[in-house]
């Protein structure tokens, strides 16, 4: 059996961490002794979000303004890391975007691209640019993957199809890192209180199907907080997959059941036929492309 992973004195870099499920494990992980790197998009959000982790006493993190579908500029943020704190321990490859609610013969080819190049290729960008680390230092990823990876993605096909991705990578990915004392971690959430989710709430196609096509407590609210600690204690237990909330842990489990019962239900649910055909007509003056 593997000792705890403790994360006192480990480096852990965060993308996608100037905010919510990002900024609160780097708080906790900070808060354990790490220190943190958080990369994203903004540079002043990066710093100001680092210098939120840096009180009296604490550790010092670092700040660095990366776009995770840019490979020199994330190869250049890993490198300023390590010349920093002299290494990387953990990874947690966090940072994604969310697509415009609609079904596939309203979406833009272009929406897809940038969904895949952030959720998927950004992931996997990210690994590859810690690799090296990671394996040299015995430390761990985490992929940030989504209930979406095993459930029916209706209305936000490249997200779902994006996450279905990164759970494969993860799980690859562990089994080769294991023979080098190095590992990984597929987080699955289900719905967290980002900025993301609260923004996706509000539409009004989302809200609907909420109400009527899904049961409620699939689609309930939990604070960062919460996925931010199944986090760190996936990595405490270098667990190879975290689940959040609660629920969603029976749906993971029997999705070999569930999957083929819920597909079911949305092909003959006229509900949400409506609302799909509700979400195609909003969809129709958007260029489709090639």
């Amino acid at each position: 059996m593997r000792a705890a992973y403790d994360l006192a004195d480990k480096v852990m870099l965060v993308t996608g961490g100037a905010k919510g499920i990002g900024l609160e494990t780097a708080r906790q992980g900070a808060a354990l002794g790490a220190r943190v790197a958080i990369l994203d998009l903004d540079s002043e959000a990066s710093s100001d979000a680092a210098a939120s982790l840096t009180g009296p006493g604490g550790r010092e993190a670092l700040g660095l303004a990366a776009d995770v579908t840019d490979r020199g500029a994330l190869d250049k943020a890993f490198g300023q890391v390590v010349d920093q704190f002299g290494r990387i321990d953990v990874v947690v490859a966090n940072a994604g975007i969310a697509p415009k609610v609609s079904p596939v013969i309203g979406m833009p080819s272009e929406e897809w691209e940038r969904v895949f190049d952030t959720n998927l290729f950004g992931v996997y960008d990210t690994v590859r640019a810690g690799l090296d680390q990671v394996i040299a230092n015995s430390g761990q990823f985490v992929l940030i993957s989504s209930s979406y990876a095993f459930m029916n993605g209706v209305l936000s096909s490249p997200y779902a199809t994006a996450k279905a991705g990164v759970e494969a990578l993860g799980r690859s990915l562990r089994a080769e890192l294991l023979p080098r004392g190095a590992s990984a971690t597929v987080a699955y959430f289900g719905w967290i209180s980002t900025d993301m989710v609260e923004t996706t709430f509000s539409d009004p196609v989302v809200d609907r199907f909420r109400r009527e096509a899904v049961p409620r407590f699939l689609t309930r609210r939990v604070p960062v907080g919460r996925a931010a600690r199944a986090i760190i204690d996936g990595l405490g237990e270098r667990s190879p997959r975290v689940i959040a909330p609660a629920e969603w842990k029976a749906m993971f489990y029997l999705r070999g059941l569930l999957g083929p019962f819920t597909d079911r239900r949305f092909e003959n649910d006229p509900k949400v036929q409506e609302i799909v055909l509700e979400a195609e007509a909003r969809a129709g003056s958007l260029p489709r492309g090639a």
